[in-house]
């Protein structure tokens, strides 16, 4: 049981570095205080944006 534990571990706080990234950036670019709650909103689902982005090269 602990070693999954410890392997999830590590996936975890790549994701969680990558949020707080995301939210930098997303935030930083934002004008106005609605446009950083949706930049916060962005960075929460970022993974999504990158393999949509993903697909959308590998498929042309």
């Amino acid at each position: 049981m602990k070693k999954e534990v410890q392997q999830g571990a590590q996936a975890g706080a790549v994701y969680g570095l990558g949020l707080i990234g995301a939210a930098v950036y997303f935030i930083s670019h934002a004008a106005g205080f609605w446009m950083g709650v949706l930049g916060f909103l962005k960075a929460i689902v970022w993974p999504a944006f990158l393999v949509y982005e993903a697909f959308k090269h590998l498929a042309v």
